[in-house]
């Protein structure tokens, strides 16, 4: 066939649509293609080399596309080559604009789609240009100023380009990317972030493993033990994760995982955030940052298998452990990602089978065989999923999960997962009750349907259970309950289109037994048919219209009606089609009787018989027609002689046009051919549920002969032509219109016999026929044999039922025969869609004026109509929108006084679009937005405008809304460079078809040049008329207020970063700072930002080596952290720089990120004062733009108005300090020096003093503005600027309040952002004077320390020398009384310590460390840690004077140090557990008991301190420390603190799971330990560990071995002492004996046993309940303990006790019945 082919094509196609093959003209198809694409090509080429990117390159580009969509990739290899090559060096055009970026990039994703097709040999693509469109787009350094706007999609569409040309990166790529993102890894900055999602993105996973070495080994071991190290779950942490699913799935088999398996599933079970214990505080950050669930599944799928089989063991215990979440009764936040976990994993798993085994082989590296899966991993994982997945099928988010994950787990192992779904199934269907049980299971069984119905040798009984399912589902055909069971049931059948109906009679064959079975139980086929039929009757009958609703009421069915309708029609057509000739007959007797003896209206119940009448016919045309015909040709007849039947006629004459001119399938049997062979030569029974094969579908088409086509025209002539002729004659005023619905039925029925004689049809007005109009319109505008949105309503529904019946395992397009049957039907379509013309004729601009004019008619209901089909058409025909956009303006034009209000409000509609359509205002095009902009403007002044209509008030804000958020800039520079055109030629001349057209020639070319630049220098020109137009509006004095706002919105999207803007708009826009109205003056302010940066005079920069500044020698392997050779970048107070000379050498490293991990090859430094640019030009010197900006803001008059604007207050309470003035006033003093400090100096020492918080806000915007666009000024003017500066800060944080404190910290940070610390030495030495002094009071002293920590925190790492001498400082001050200073002083403490961190590779820092300062802090607790009694909270009176007592100090400092422990939970990114643990006794020792209420501070931080701590993520090694401390709190005197190590133990547990589970003496310990406590003499203590124990039997931690039952019955056999007789005087005996305590903690140990299971029953549970109820009669506490444990028993087995009754004995039954029935008190 290939062959054959290629002989026609003369090439051989990369991969084309293999549907086109089975259409009825597939003959014709190739040499079409060839055309189109020889057209492209040639035109592609040219379109480039002449420069022409619009719109010849995009006109061209989206013809291939298209192309793509009908034939696939039907192209040579090397045209599919160059294609990918000229698209690459389109989109990676530097100033392309960002839409056509857009378009050409989907279209690159599209070619690069399908990577088997080309190999790394056959293509390979520079990375680098992608790094630099994704750099400038995503980060762009001038978005946030306004001058770029960049689309919403515009991120997916380049994250899914780089995916694409990923595999094909050259080998060396790997290298230059490490070394290119390696230095921004500073974990403390954003660029971590910035440089693991480029990691993430850009790494290339798929090289061959000869070149591994230089792939990902280079960067393995270095990121994942920095994965490892992490602890605190960081927001970059989720972008290694993706990495590394990606590495594995690609690589699998050539790494070795196993040492990191048990962190990964530890990771894993983290991030689901399950809840665990009783109260928990989580880490907001453990939430927002968590796993995604996709990568987590392509990570686990690609561990399976392999020689060490530890993946699945660990998986095995993932579920185990968190099976019980799966209950229907548990419910939470967390459940939707157990479900989605659990949909995807199997859907992953097949995935890789069908790679392993099933999929062609490809260039991309195979499993090697040791690692491919085994079908005993097959097995094991299929069982390890599913208890959890049938738990999850009755779950309250649905059981669509669990169906599609049933359905794949069906795929690999049916006879494992049907079994039980039937188990469910069959008592779910005979209980009419439990609705929800019955639609869950009803749902699981569609997914396992088809594996069902196929049999095959893992389930040959499978399809003996079709009979059975079916003829019990019967009974939900019921006309009382709707929704319930009529939606499924047929649901339900229509899914069986698998299999046959026949009667088999194979009493004299010899074949196996199970198919024998099915063979005799086919016998009740027709029966169930019949019975089936009568049902539908039954439920017609039923519903009828007057019995559902008034006549007066809509006319249309309701829904639930139509769906109804929609289920019946569908089931019964499958069953007709699937059922051999004589149980149709018998079907089709009964259906006719139905029909003709019974009178139904005609809305609801009428349709459904004509329903199954069509069906009927349309199966076995005809048997059906000879009895339906002649009856229905009398009927008519008799009515005939009334008038009213004009509508019906019209119908019958639609689809008799219909059937005869268009093509479509006309069976869609399961098996080719039908059932009608005998049976001995054919067993039917074999072919159930089998796939269709594409390669001999053998589809019955209909395609329309000659007699048909003529017979259609001969009907048009007879009916059309006589109306044609009366409507000239209506149009030319002699006579009047009655019958327009029946042109409309001859064009829907007649759609692809193209006819154009309507056009004579002149519209007068005063009708209100309008709308039959727009229809006929509509028709001939988009009909051609369908519609589009019923094609895609169809396309969609086609997809959803592959996907309910696909079978991803084999994959190969193996659906069932109808399926195949209905997607070539739809290529079909599609073709007729796409190929059949969307060039724009002029007949298509009459009518679409036409259009234009309806849509601006007098009736709203006409115009809503008539804009709906002008939005169809206008995404249809290309380039219409120019054309038309001129006449919608005409509207709008204020001299045009003939417009009504009613034409205005149509045109304003016109304009603003549908939602999903082409918006005319805001096409991407200088020449649209320069005619509709100004036009929506001047509008304004039209007299059909008037601002008191709500109406047109509400469309003028969606039509600037809509402007605003789908403005992207447009492109001014169209140039395309000459490495496109070198590929462009290339294209025009190899490979075959050949284009026709030839290369253009030097002087095309050179002329294609010139044309460019004129285009360009066009574009420049419209931009600037443009913005002049709206200037002009904007002066013109009758302008209502709203259009000026309107007007200076759309001012403010045309800022650009490669335009300056025009002075006269800059002139506007500085005013505007000082505009009455508030809104003016923000978008004024946004706007003067963006223009000082259009303004800002470049800074020269020069490349310096990084191992010259630092005088060492290079370091060799990667070291981060401090070294010797960053050690001059670091704040050292004795040599900071004082003098001018000093200033000028010191080389100053503004970013913080620099140098921390390793040093770029070069690093870009600022060159010298002498070769920056001039700084205080003299006003002679400046440009036009500057001096108009110079001139306002020396006025003084200007800056007092402007400063007075600026500190108003916005909404009271509500405002923070603005980053747009900030931007502001940052460039005003980077672009002009100081020369305006002098007139705002006055003003900033007025704010300061005012305490008001608008005026406190506006100086702190102000001096943070000054700081950092202070950047580049000389010495001196640092030096004056600082002294003005510092006292002026005095001030501010003296008159500090709590409104603006936040204020302030803002301020100084902004203000140290990315700032070399020593050029802000004066700063920094005014806030470290003496921070908390206690002048002001406590909330000063805690302000202070905020606004310090803002700065020092922009800092990082660089300034180790400050963080020492203020560590120094706040340690004596730990014991503050104050809570709001020792919360913030917590707050301080995580900072001072947060570059002390755990990370690989990494140096100690020498920045204050955590081990020291724990040294100092254990030095003062000891008073607290010596004692053995618990620690109270000591309230001391504030006024009380002299020392008090060491003790009373030390609980005070432990406050504070509480404070900084939970501060730096979730913050640090490694956590220091071994310091901790020094201060875990002590935690311990502050009474937290769980029911004390009391609200002491100390035990509620003690108690979250203890939450936080428990949930952290421990290290393999750290694992020893922390049980040995547990152990030895364990052992204190205090009940308390025994008590909290276990409900510590629960959370630490689960949330290391796997890291304990590896660690075999790990596990034993704690078992250990939980043993011991069960013993312990606290009642409370001993009930917790049972409490405790449960919950690690529960998930699985610990296993309910012999030895553990052995111990347990041991203790409860203990014998308890005889009962003294007491004196009835005495006091009651407390203490109890050490033997009760025993026997107590046994029956404990086998109760936890008991509860650990809470939804099935083991098999050791019946032996230990009888074991219990011997002890029912104990003395207390264990008679209570009993009762409780049988009370939950019975409460959670109460649900399904049917199936748990089977597991116990009769004896055993009768015991357990006397113990949970409570005795009858009436007996």
């Amino acid at each position: 066939m290939k062959k054959a082919q290629s002989d026609t094509l003369g090439f051989v196609p990369q991969k084309d649509i293999v549907y086109n093959k089975l259409l009825p003209y597939a003959d014709r198809l190739d040499d079409e293609s060839n055309d189109i694409l020889c057209k492209i090509k040639g035109n592609l080429g040219r379109a480039v080399q002449l420069r022409e990117i619009w719109p010849g390159v995009l006109f061209w580009t989206r013809k291939l596309s298209t192309y793509m969509r009908l034939y696939g990739r039907k192209f040579s290899k090397e045209d599919h080559v160059l294609f990918i090559k000229l698209l690459y060096e389109l989109v990676t055009i530097p100033r392309l604009e960002i839409s056509m970026m857009q378009g050409l990039a989907r279209l690159l994703i599209n070619l690069l789609k399908k990577r088997e097709l080309l190999s790394r040999e056959d293509l390979e693509l520079p990375w680098r240009p992608l790094y630099e469109l994704h750099d400038r787009i995503l980060f762009s350094k001038t978005e946030h100023l306004g001058l770029n706007w960049f689309p919403n999609s515009v991120e997916g569409v380049l994250k899914t380009l780089v995916k694409s040309c990923r595999p094909y990166f050259s080998q060396s790529a790997t290298q230059e990317m490490l070394d290119e993102w390696r230095p921004l890894l500073c974990p403390f900055d954003v660029t971590m972030q910035r440089a693991i999602s480029y990691f993430e993105l850009f790494l290339p996973t798929t090289l061959p493993p000869e070149l591994h070495h230089k792939g990902f080994k280079l960067w393995f071991d270095e990121l994942i033990s920095l994965w490892v190290s992490v602890q605190n779950l960081p927001s970059w942490e989720v972008h290694l994760v993706s990495l590394f699913a990606r590495l594995a799935n690609d690589n699998i088999g050539y790494i070795d995982w196993d040492p990191y398996i048990p962190k990964i599933f530890t990771r894993i079970l983290r991030s689901l955030n399950l809840p665990v214990g009783t109260s928990q505080m989580m880490v907001p950050r453990y939430v927002t940052n968590a796993y995604d669930i996709g990568h987590v599944v392509l990570w686990v799928s690609s561990l399976l298998g392999g020689p060490s089989k530890q993946t699945q063991a660990q998986l095995s215990g993932l579920f185990n452990s968190i099976t019980s979440f799966f209950h229907p009764s548990n419910h939470g936040r967390w459940l939707m990602k157990l479900m989605k976990l659990l949909q995807r994993l199997p859907a992953s798993v097949v995935r890789r089978l069908h790679r392993e085994r099933y999929r062609k082989p490809t260039w991309l590296t195979p499993i090697p065989d040791s690692h491919k899966l085994t079908e005993e991993d097959i097995t094991e994982f299929v069982e390890s999923m599913m208890q959890p997945v049938l738990l999850a099928m009755f779950s309250k988010t649905g059981s669509l999960d669990a169906a599609q994950a049933l359905q794949n787990l069906a795929l690999m192992r049916p006879e494992l997962v049907i079994p039980p779904v039937l188990e469910k199934t069959y008592p779910a269907l005979e209980t009419l009750t439990e609705p929800h049980q019955l639609t869950a299971t009803l749902s699981c069984m569609i997914g396992v349907a088809r594996s069902l119905v196929s049999g095959g040798q893992r389930f040959p009984e499978g399809p003996t259970h079709m009979l059975p399912l079916l003829m019990r589902a019967l009974p939900g055909v019921d006309p009382n309950d709707f929704s319930k069971c009529m939606v499924r049931s047929t649901v339900t059948f229509s899914l069986f289109g698998g299999f046959s109906f026949i009667k088999l009679d194979v009493s004299h064959m010899n074949i196996i037994s199970v198919e024998r079975e099915m063979c005799s139980a086919s016998a009740e086929f027709e029966d169930f048919v019949l019975q089936f039929m009568d049902r539908c009757f039954a439920l017609i009958d039923s519903s009828t219209l007057e019995q559902t609703r008034e006549e007066t009421e809509t006319e249309k069915m309701t829904h639930l009606e139509s769906l109804v309708e929609l289920g019946l029609s569908s089931t019964f057509s499958t069953i007709l089609t699937q059922c051999s000739l004589d149980i149709f007959k018998v079907a089709l007797v009964k259906v006719f009787n139905f029909a003709t003896t019974n009178i139904f209206e005609t809305r609801v119940a009428g349709r459904m018989v004509a329903d199954m009448c069509r069906a009927a016919a349309k199966c076995h045309p005809a048997e059906s027609l000879k009895m339906f015909v002649p009856h229905c040709c009398n009927a008519i007849n008799q009515i005939a002689v009334s008038n009213s039947v004009i509508i019906n006629s019209c119908n019958l004459l639609h689809h008799i046009l219909r059937s005869s001119a268009l093509i479509y399938p006309t069976e869609y049997c399961s098996v080719p051919g039908g059932f009608h062979q005998p049976i001995s030569d054919y067993l039917p029974i074999k072919d159930w549920g089998r796939p269709g094969d594409l390669w001999n579908l053998d589809i019955r088409w209909h395609v329309p002969s000659v007699e048909e086509t003529s017979f259609a025209f001969y009907l048009l002539d007879l009916i059309l032509q006589p109306e044609l002729q009366r409507l000239q004659r209506f149009a030319q005023g002699e006579q009047d219109m009655s019958r327009y619905r029946l042109y409309l039925h001859c064009l829907l029925g007649a759609g692809t016999v193209a006819f154009t004689s309507l056009n004579s049809v002149l519209i007068k007005e005063k009708r209100e026929r309008h709308c039959w109009l727009t229809d006929i319109i509509s028709d001939l505008l988009h009909f051609k044999g369908s519609h589009k949105h019923e094609f895609d309503s169809r396309w969609k529904s086609f997809n959803l039922v592959k996907k309910s019946m696909e079978n991803r395992l084999h994959g190969r397009k193996q659906h069932i025969r109808a399926l195949l049957i209905d997607r070539v039907m739809l290529q079909h379509e599609l073709r007729k869609l796409t190929v059949e013309g969307c060039q724009y004729r002029s007949i298509h601009q009459q009518l679409m004026r036409d259009l234009l004019r309806l849509s601006t008619s007098t009736y709203s209901q006409v115009r809503s109509r008539a804009q709906n089909v002008l939005f169809t058409a206008l995404g249809t025909y290309n380039f219409c929108c120019r054309d038309l956009i001129p006449h919608v303006l005409g509207f709008l034009n204020p001299d045009n006084s003939s417009v009504t209000q009613q034409q205005f409000k149509g045109a304003l509609y016109c304009l603003l679009g549908n939602h999903s359509g082409v918006c005319l205002a805001n096409l991407h095009d200088w020449e649209c937005i320069a005619l509709t902009w100004p036009a929506i403007v001047r509008s304004g002044l039209s007299s059909a405008m008037s601002l008191e209509k709500p109406s047109i008030v509400r469309l003028f804000d969606d039509l600037a809304d809509k402007i605003h958020r789908q403005y992207e800039t447009i492109g001014t520079d169209f140039s395309i460079p000459d490495e496109c055109c070198a590929v462009a030629k290339q294209l025009m001349i190899t490979g075959n078809p050949f284009s026709e057209d030839p290369v253009p020639s030097e002087e095309e070319t050179a002329q294609g040049l010139k044309k460019q630049e004129l285009k360009n220098s066009e574009s420049v020109e419209k931009y600037k008329q443009l913005i002049g137009d709206l200037l002009d509006c904007i002066s013109n004095r009758n302008m209502p207020w709203k259009f000026e706002h309107i007007a200076i919105g759309f001012l403010s999207l045309l800022l650009r970063d490669d335009h300056q803007l025009p002075p006269p708009a800059v002139t506007f826009f500085v005013k505007s700072l000082n505009h009455d109205s508030l809104y003016v003056r923000k978008v004024a302010i946004s706007a003067v930002a963006g223009i000082m940066k259009q303004i800002k005079r470049p800074h020269k920069k020069v490349p310096v080596s990084p191992s010259e500044l630092c005088k060492h020698h290079k370091v060799l392997f990667v070291q981060s952290g401090d070294r010797q050779d960053n050690r001059w970048l670091q704040y050292n107070s004795s040599s900071l720089p004082r003098t001018q000379q000093d200033w000028d050498q010191c080389v100053f490293v503004e970013k913080t990120h620099w140098g921390y991990y390793c040093w770029p090859r070069k690093l870009m430094m600022y060159a010298p004062l002498e070769e920056q640019p001039k700084q205080n030009l003299a006003r002679d010197d400046m440009t036009e733009r500057e001096q108009i900006i110079f001139d306002h803001f020396s006025d003084p008059v200007f800056i007092n108005q402007f400063i007075e604007f600026l500190s108003l207050e916005d909404r009271k309470g509500k405002d923070k300090f603005s980053p747009r003035r900030f931007c502001l006033f940052k460039g005003l003093f980077r672009n002009f020096g100081d020369a305006f400090l002098p007139v705002l100096q006055s003003h900033m020492e007025r704010l300061v003093a005012d305490s008001h918080e608008s005026k406190q806000r506006c100086v702190a915007e102000i001096i943070s503005g000054l700081i950092r666009g202070s950047k580049h000024w000389s010495y001196s003017k640092v030096e004056k600027l600082w002294e003005l500066l510092c006292p002026l800060l005095r001030t501010a944080l003296s008159n500090i309040t709590i409104e603006t404190y936040a204020d302030w910290g803002t301020c100084i940070a902004t203000a140290c952002e990315s700032r070399d610390p020593r050029k802000l030495y004066w700063l920094f030495e005014m806030l470290m004077e003496s921070p908390v002094n206690g002048e002001g009071g406590s909330f000063v002293d805690a302000c202070r320390l905020y606004v310090l920590q803002g700065g020092l925190a922009q800092q990082e790492w660089r300034v180790p020398e400050l963080l020492h001498r203020l560590l120094q400082y706040l340690e004596p001050k730990l014991t503050q009384v104050y809570k709001n200073v020792r919360e913030r002083i917590g707050s301080v403490l995580t900072y001072i310590f947060m570059i002390d961190v755990n990370l690989p590779y990494t140096q100690p820092t020498t920045s204050p460390r955590i081990s020291d300062f724990t040294e100092r802090i254990l030095l003062q607790l000891k008073p607290l840690t010596e004692g053995d009694e618990e620690i109270q909270n000591h309230v001391i009176e504030e006024n009380e004077v002299g020392e008090q007592d060491e003790r009373t100090q030390a609980i005070k400092l432990l406050k504070t140090v509480l404070k900084w422990l939970i501060a730096s939970a979730g913050r640090s990114f490694s956590t220091a557990v071994s310091e901790q643990l020094r201060l875990l006794p002590l935690l311990f020792k502050i009474a937290p008991v769980e029911n004390d209420d009391s609200y002491d501070e100390l035990k509620r931080d003690a108690k979250t301190c203890l939450s936080l701590m428990s949930q952290g993520l421990l290290y393999t090694e750290q694992i020893p420390m922390v049980l040995s401390t547990l152990q030895e709190i364990a052992g204190s005197s205090s009940w308390h603190a025994r008590y909290t190590v276990l409900t510590y133990l629960q959370i630490m547990v689960f949330y290391n799971l796997f890291t304990f589970m590896s660690d075999q003496k790990a596990v034993n310990d704690v078992r250990a330990l939980v043993i011991r406590l069960l013993e312990d003499e606290q009642l409370e203590v001993r009930e917790m560990a049972a409490t405790t124990l449960s919950g690690f039997l529960q998930c699985n931690f610990l296993s309910m071995d012999a030895p553990m039952q052995a111990h347990f019955e041991a203790l409860c056999k203990t014998s308890l002492p005889k009962k003294r007789k007491r004196e009835l005087g005495s006091i009651v005996d407390t203490i109890p004996s050490a033997d009760l305590v025993r026997r107590h903690a046994g029956v404990l140990g086998l109760s936890a046993c008991i509860l650990s299971s809470p939804y099935d029953v083991p098999t050791w549970m019946p032996q230990i309940l009888m074991d219990l109820s011997a002890h029912l009669n104990d003395t207390q506490p264990i008679e209570m303990t009993v009762k409780k444990t049988l009370s939950n028993f019975r409460r959670t087995h109460h649900d399904n006790w049917q199936q748990h009754k089977q597991q116990f004995t009769d004896d055993q039954l009768l015991v357990l019945t006397d113990l949970l029935v409570s005795p009858c008190y009436y007996a």
